[in-house]
């Protein structure tokens, strides 16, 4: 007998998301020399927006444009050299595709361009903590928002992450996040969670996370999972970085399974399949031909 999660709502600008069934597909497009899967190779932004493209038509719900590496040790990149790399980006896709449009920074004034220039979502990895503005300009807007949770910054989130227990803290952390967004007041409809997979977590820290999948939904906000080609995975499969895309397709397996709502990744084609193939026999769906 099938697990089935409670449905949730995520609802922003004109969107009204009812999550629980199959997960929303997020596409990462990483329009950065650094980025630890795929530094580099979309930086050029025809490049950019020939992969997001792509990423559409093979099921992204979600296209997530990032302009600033969040690896372990990443140094911080500029304001105007994060706008250049995203912006063009956003407007180009937002005149081709009307699928939704998510910008990855920390930066209030990279989100309030990008906002201005197409983009639907906010997707902030520090809850909204590392820029003081990031709450005013997500309150005047009315963007959905995903609020992460990170232990330390991309510099120094992996020296040694620290916990008693990690997913009584990264929810307490999640939760105390939307009150100060309610607080500001943003309705608490148009927040989503991010545990932070590999975000200041050793891999134990990773794989309660994701083993808890339920318990970080119990707020009743809907809660991302990023998991993709995660170096925590190497020590799960005993293999290196570059082959872990079997890997990063049971693990979507695993959190579709327990509810999770929305799951981003960089094989958008390949999780698709997976998830709607489990999501076939797990739930007796008939198929469209009988």
């Amino acid at each position: 007998m099938s697990f089935t999660p409670s449905l949730l709502s995520w609802s922003f600008g004109t969107h009204r998301l009812e999550l629980g069934r199959l997960p929303l597909l997020m596409g990462i497009v990483n329009v950065t020399p650094d980025s630890f899967s795929d530094g580099g190779k979309f930086l050029n932004r025809d490049a950019a927006v020939q992969h997001a493209l792509q990423l559409a038509a093979d099921g992204a719900d979600i296209l997530d444009i990032g302009g600033e590496s969040t690896r372990p040790g990443a140094a911080i990149v500029s304001v105007d050299e994060e706008l250049q790399r995203v912006v063009p980006v956003i407007e180009r896709l937002r005149s081709q595709t009307d699928k939704l449009i998510s910008i990855d920074t920390t930066k209030a004034a990279v989100a309030r361009q990008a906002l201005a220039a197409g983009a639907d979502i906010v997707n902030d990895i520090s809850g909204l903590t590392f820029d003081a503005e990031m709450i005013p300009v997500c309150a005047a807007s009315d963007c959905g928002i995903i609020a992460m949770h990170i232990q330390g910054t991309p510099k120094t989130m992996q020296l040694n992450p620290t916990y008693e227990d990690v997913v009584a803290e990264v929810s307490q952390f999640l939760k105390d996040r939307l009150a100060a967004m309610q607080a500001a007041g943003i309705a608490q409809e148009r927040v989503a969670f991010d545990p932070g997979i590999g975000f200041g977590k050793t891999a134990q820290h990773n794989v309660q996370l994701l083993a808890n999948v339920n318990h970080l939904r119990s707020s009743g906000r809907p809660v991302l999972i990023g998991h993709s080609r995660k170096r925590f995975m190497s020590k799960v499969l005993g293999r290196p970085v570059d082959e872990l895309s079997a890997g990063t397709l049971g693990v979507a397996i695993a959190v579709a399974a327990q509810g999770a709502d929305i799951i981003r990744v960089h094989e958008v084609r390949e999780t698709r399949d997976a998830l709607l193939a489990w999501h076939t026999i797990t739930h007796g769906v008939r198929l469209k031909d009988e």
